[in-house]
């Protein structure tokens, strides 16, 4: 067996690859020819998997990185300062942060308690939703809030859908509804393959919080 390289081989990978890439550019060009509609979107990140809220949050600063004027509103989380929301708000005239909940719900235990506070947020994201100089909104957990019917689903679409037609949204947690997936322009849901929690790491600033 000889240890020369085979150049042959090597040319004939180059041009195949090379065929492949110009095959799969002109598929891509003709798609982003097509998507020439500009308006604003509903993008939701939910199942069990981790990394729903900080990709919401990833959307609200790369939104503040093009001059956006943002909006964070919390329904569940609230029982102490994450870092993102430490960091924001350093901001306050680029994002608006609101953190509405008292925790998780095993934690309040508390129903009536929890849906009041859902239902005093969402009048905090209607008004958000009236306002055109808000350009990307985060309702951080409003799935989880809509899951356990602290709020009515059929409103939540409805002010969602009478918001102006620029503004994006923004919409984290577990379980959402099906009306609202089929609401929203662009879902992606979060599939859990390990935890370092499972491990019996604790939750730790910068990861979890």
């Amino acid at each position: 067996m000889s240890d020369t390289p085979n150049t042959n081989d090597d040319a004939g990978r180059d041009a195949r690859h090379k065929a492949r890439m110009v095959r799969k550019k002109e598929v891509v060009d003709s798609k982003i020819a097509a998507a020439q509609n500009e308006r604003g979107v509903i993008v939701i990140t939910t199942g069990n998997g981790k990394g729903k809220s900080s990709s919401g949050f990833g959307m609200v600063v790369r939104a503040m990185g093009h001059g956006m004027r943002t909006g964070v509103v919390q329904f569940i989380k609230g029982a102490f300062p994450s870092g993102e929301e430490m960091f924001l708000r350093r901001f306050p005239e680029e994002c608006e942060f609101h953190v509405m909940g008292e925790g998780y719900t095993w934690e309040t235990q508390d129903r009536a308690r929890d849906v009041a506070k859902a239902e005093a947020a969402w009048e905090v994201a209607r008004r958000m939703l009236r306002d055109p100089s808000f350009d990307l909104i985060l309702f951080d957990e409003l799935n989880i809030a809509l899951k356990l019917h602290y709020l009515d689903l059929d409103t939540v679409i409805a002010d969602l859908r009478a918001r102006p037609p620029k503004q994006h949204v923004v919409i984290t947690g577990r379980g959402a509804p099906s009306a609202l997936i089929e609401a929203a322009d662009t879902v992606t849901d979060m599939t859990p393959v390990k935890h370092a929690f499972e491990q019996g790491i604790k939750a730790q600033p910068g990861v979890e919080m």
